[in-house]
């Protein structure tokens, strides 16, 4: 599934071809993604002008003065700004035609993406109950210790619970705590609030760093202009059980936390 880096390079590259464009036409070539599309939404984004793009967490907002249209990737999905008589492919499946004559597509293969709708001034339901941003001034290694009081479960575990941090998905929790050298099998309330603040600084680094390199290159992820993400080269945990440690030496190891496979160095991770 695209992370936050994915889904921000989705975001910038968006935005200078769709802020100020109008809404001509939805298409919808099929009624339902992870869940139904609404089906007014043609009619609510007809002749909107598109304000801004925004992302919160891994979902995109399309603000117009109507609302938001709302649109998660999934585990497949892509969204392409293309000429507007460029056939539709196979799981093609919304395109939205620009006042340009250009069109964005959305693909899903998969179909765990979806298309929903934001009234203006509400907060959808997927939005509800979110933690901070992990790039904004809300999130650090206080807000982590705080939160983290009483927690017995594995901190790998508890940085990716979407109401403590948003965004921080399995390789950039892998990565933040090889970064800050804690294990990812240590228990959250076990963890000091100076290694809080070493995680969140290596949290932020890193996820600033995936952005400014075009995210990770998934199997299924491609940015809006085509081109992979060129982040995995530079892994240092994730997808590499068996390796040498970049620091040590010591082969990587690789064990099950919350379903998720989760690498670390035994070494330099305690």
């Amino acid at each position: 599934m695209p992370e936050l880096p994915e889904v921000e390079t989705t975001r910038r590259g968006l935005l200078p071809h769709l802020r100020g464009r109008r809404v001509r036409a939805l298409t919808l070539r099929r009624p339902d993604l992870r869940w139904p599309i609404p089906p007014e939404l043609p009619e609510r984004l007809a002749g909107q002008r598109i304000e801004d793009v925004q992302r919160r967490a891994k979902y995109l907002l399309l603000d117009t003065a109507a609302g938001s249209a709302l649109l998660h990737l999934g585990m497949s999905g892509s969204l392409r700004v293309l000429p507007g008589d460029t056939p539709p492919r196979p799981h093609d499946h919304v395109d939205m035609a620009l006042d340009d004559g250009r069109v964005l597509r959305f693909n899903d293969p998969r179909r765990f993406g979806c298309l929903l709708w934001q009234p203006p001034g509400e907060t959808h339901p997927l939005l509800r109950g979110l933690g901070p941003e992990p790039l904004s001034d809300a999130f650090d290694g206080d807000h982590l210790f705080a939160a983290s009081r009483g927690r017995r479960a594995p901190v790998k575990t508890f940085l990716m619970d979407q109401a403590v941090v948003v965004g921080v998905g399995n390789i950039y929790a892998a990565e933040a705590l090889f970064e800050a050298g804690i294990s990812p099998l240590r228990p959250a309330g076990r963890v000091s609030r100076e290694r809080y603040r070493a995680l969140a600084a290596a949290v932020r680094r890193i996820l600033g760093y995936a952005i400014e390199r075009g995210g990770t290159t998934l199997r299924d992820f491609i940015s809006p202009d085509g081109l992979p993400g060129y982040f995995e080269q530079e892994l240092s945990a994730y997808g590499r059980a068996g390796a040498p440690c970049r620091r040590c030496g010591r082969a990587l190891k690789q064990a099950s936390i919350g379903q998720r496979a989760s690498v670390w160095c035994p070494r330099c991770q305690r």
